[in-house]
């Protein structure tokens, strides 16, 4: 796929492994080894000693050149130059290196945990899809599915992410060693977040049946084991981690019952025992336009869906026409001349709620934030709404989609995009966090990186200075209110 490919250098890597948290493909991926997986190896996979909980193994960054898109995102994000890129042909060799790290190495759940190092020791659940070199999105939704994808739903608006995430004739969605793995489906445009309510609802009527079942066993005749089993599953049905031992331990009882119409019952549907998570999936044009009124409808429901949007600022699948989301200033398909209006502030609006868990997130500016918020989401028992920054093409950042990350942080340096978390599953006082630092300037050279909006400098010149002028001063108006709740929140 791509001309040039990163090779890795061990003796400059400290393994901190966000090389692979922010790969848009899962081209790049860590790996720790026995001694016994270590001496199996290709010749061709370079090691080194395990740093940390990996002591006494060994450690690779193991990369795909076929399937590499050859952005060089990882490259930018090396903290320590321990990648670079170098001619595809050159590193061929290094293929069998990986498909023996993906299809021989076991996974090491001592390793594993909700942190940006030990995300990546999961396996990536959404891999080599067909997104741009260098997709925001797709580096989101991959580190989704690290997280919770063996136990995940998916309903993904049409847009930019049902057309990376459903190719014709493929799926870039996989499952792990156990064949568990994201259950997606796309649904049009205007419905989406109704669609995925709607596998919520019916997930939990099937799981009401087996209560009901799980009931009537334990007041039969059935082992005192069946019923301890079952009375544990009960306990740990809504809880994530619990309700997958205790569902493991249960089926177990159930298969020793022959006989027993509720073990038969239930059996029928183990798959439902274990706490799913319901993602929704969309860009700004489902959720801010389109999708907004299902999208508003299935957030007060008060249900437990999560959903996440990939904010592009911009329609990006249809041919760039502005969104609800796009910004002052902005050119874009139907605001040639500039977007007139600031940007709808749909976190605010969900917030309003109170039960409604929010976040703003951009991968790059903070990835401890952007973990944070995601396991928070999903724990909280309640929907969800999380908002990711996702520069784009359509953006023509200068230089290119290998900056897309550095663009993320740049954002958020200035004040273009704040990050923040509302939480009120949080105690008192520390419902709203405000995750973002003053601003520290630049916002004019901000705009001037993406042609987005420097193109109206050539076009309109005088209009140009008047909406950036207008654009940063929302944006200062709206740190100044995010400040605001954030003491309002601390009082209440």
């Amino acid at each position: 796929m791509a001309v040039t490919v990163p090779t890795w250098n061990g003796d400059e890597c400290i393994q901190c492994n966000q090389c692979a948290f922010v790969c848009p493909h899962a081209t790049i991926r860590p790996f720790v080894l026995t001694e016994e997986e270590a001496a199996a190896a290709p010749d061709s996979i370079k090691l080194i000693d395990g740093k940390q909980k990996a002591a006494g193994m060994k450690y690779t960054m193991a990369v795909s050149p076929l399937d590499c898109m050859g952005c060089g995102v990882c490259v930018g994000q090396c903290p320590k130059g321990a990648l670079s890129m170098v001619p595809t042909e050159g590193e061929l060799p290094m293929q069998a290196a990986f498909d023996y790290c993906v299809e021989k190495v076991a996974e090491k759940p001592d390793l594993q945990g909700n942190t940006v190092k030990d995300s990546q020791f999961y396996k990536p659940l959404l891999e080599f899809s067909g997104s741009c070199a260098g997709c925001a999105e797709t580096s989101y939704a991959r580190l989704v599915t690290q997280l919770f994808g063996d136990r995940m739903y998916i309903s993904n608006a049409t847009g930019c992410s049902s057309i990376w995430g459903n190719p014709a004739a493929t799926s870039p969605y996989t499952v792990n060693k156990d064949g568990h793995g994201p259950a997606w489906n796309n649904s049009l445009f205007e419905d989406n977040a109704e669609h995925g309510l709607g596998l919520l609802l019916g997930h939990e009527a099937v799981r009401g049946k087996v209560l009901t079942d799980t009931l009537e066993l334990i007041a039969s005749d059935a082992p005192q084991a069946a019923i301890d089993a079952a009375a544990a599953w009960i306990n740990a049905r809504n809880d994530s981690a619990a309700s997958k031992e205790a569902a493991a331990a249960f089926v177990v009882e159930l298969e020793k019952l022959e006989g027993n119409e509720y073990a038969a019952s239930i059996l029928e549907n183990k798959n439902y025992l274990t706490k799913k998570s319901v993602w929704i999936f969309g860009g700004d044009g489902w959720a801010y336009d389109i999708g907004y009124g299902g999208l508003d409808h299935v957030l007060a429901s008060g249900e437990d869906v999560n959903v996440f949007v990939f904010d592009t600022e911009v329609y990006s699948n249809t041919g760039g026409q502005a969104s609800k989301a796009s910004n002052i200033g902005q050119v874009a398909q139907f605001a040639a001349a500039g977007k007139e209006i600031k940007k709808k502030s749909l976190a605010e609006i969900a917030m309003a709620y109170g039960y409604v868990y929010v976040a703003q997130v951009a991968m790059g500016a903070n990835q401890n934030q952007l973990v944070k918020a995601l396991t928070e989401a999903e724990a909280y028992p309640g929907p969800s709404l999380i908002i990711g920054y996702s520069p784009c093409e359509m953006h023509a950042i200068k230089g290119g989609m290998v900056n897309c990350q550095a663009e993320m942080k740049r954002a958020v340096e200035c004040g273009y995009w704040n990050l923040f978390r509302y939480n009120p599953a949080a105690e008192p006082g520390k419902k709203f966090t405000l995750d973002s630092k003053e601003p520290k300037g630049g916002y004019q050279e901000f705009l001037m990186n993406e042609a987005r909006y420097n193109r109206l400098t050539r076009e309109f010149p005088d209009r140009a200075k008047t909406l950036f002028a207008k654009n940063e001063a929302a944006a200062i108006e709206r740190y100044q209110h995010l400040l605001k709740l954030k003491d309002l929140y601390a009082d209440a």
